[in-house]
């Protein structure tokens, strides 16, 4: 007995850059598509982004709300604020989501976007710089830094690089470990020594100035670092699990494996951003859910539409075959 179409030709967990250029895609091939979005994005406390072809400094915030605005003009598009806590497959292109009120949604594919989530340190009043002179990517906000003191918040042996990439901008930087021990090796601390970078085995207890306005950094024995930045190199983590439920594929450092398309290991199963391997930018994150979202409309050509959307086209592949 042939099972009915799936309501959703796809389903775009995820609301940031990378999921809202997918759904994006997906609606200019007329493809249905719903997209969920849990509301918690990586830069949602980012007061402003860089770097961005043709917007100069722009706030990730307004950037989201225009791609809403436009994602809707599409007829074939459903946004919804909600989250997905649960995924399975129920065979060839049939996948359920689970939202966390219960309620069940299917579709034929599905593109994942969920992103990551960063671990901030733990400083009194921290989170009143976070997004304004407290920031966690060097390659974002390091232009910002030049000619200005920073601190590093961090303690693996990664830091160490993270520290001296710095030095592509900063005009000092230090590292202060939040009172615990430095992971690198002794090569390591020789070569910040070498180019003058200061290792800190101490905890921050108090940034001085206010947000956007930073002066300083108290340290637990009293010390304080002049700094109008703070970088933080601790650790991130996937913000969702369905990959996992779903079985795809994960690199060592537990990002979401695709093709050059943005498929995942599993069929018909689609990922982007931040949870994918590589470098992670908002230009990058957009990119790479075009390409997925592209991707995903294509392989469902010389397939029965979803109920209320428009016939796909023939499959190109099986005319020239």
């Amino acid at each position: 007995m042939n099972q009915p179409i799936p309501p959703w030709d796809a389903i775009v967990v995820g609301g940031g850059p990378a999921g809202l250029s997918a759904a994006t895609w997906l609606a200019r091939y007329r493809r249905k598509v719903l997209v969920l979005d849990s509301g918690e994005h990586r830069n949602q406390a980012v007061v402003e982004a860089h770097g961005y072809l043709g917007l100069g400094d722009f706030s990730p915030h307004d950037l989201l709300e225009q791609a809403r605005k436009h994602l809707l003009e599409y007829g074939t598009v459903e946004l919804r604020p909600a989250r997905a806590a649960a995924a399975r497959i129920e065979g060839p292109e049939r996948f359920t989501l689970s939202l966390d009120d219960g309620e069940e949604l299917h579709a034929r594919r599905l593109v994942l976007a969920t992103g990551v989530r960063d671990q901030l340190p733990d400083i009194p009043g921290f989170t009143e710089h976070y997004g304004a002179s407290a920031f966690h990517c060097p390659s974002c906000d390091g232009y910002e830094a030049r000619e200005r003191h920073v601190a590093v918040v961090g303690w693996s042996e990664l830091v160490a690089g993270f520290a001296l990439n710095l030095l592509d901008w900063a005009r000092t930087v230090t590292i202060v470990t939040d009172g615990r021990r430095f992971e690198g090796d002794d090569e390591q601390r020789a070569v910040l020594i070498e180019q003058g970078v200061e290792l800190l085995e101490d905890e921050v207890v108090e940034l001085l100035g206010t947000g956007g306005q930073l002066e300083g950094a108290r340290l637990r024995g009293g010390r304080v670092i002049e700094c109008q930045l703070v970088f933080f190199s601790i650790a991130h983590v996937p913000s969702s699990d369905l990959a996992a439920q779903l079985g795809c594929e994960r690199s060592e450092d537990d990002c979401v494996v695709v093709d050059d398309q943005g498929e995942t290991s599993v069929a018909g199963v689609y990922a982007a951003g931040d949870m994918t391997p590589g470098t992670q930018l908002v230009q990058i994150a957009a990119a790479k859910g075009t390409t997925a979202g592209i991707a995903c409309a294509q392989s469902i050509r010389g397939e029965a539409p979803a109920p209320g959307a428009p016939a796909p086209g023939p499959d190109p592949d099986e005319a020239s075959a």
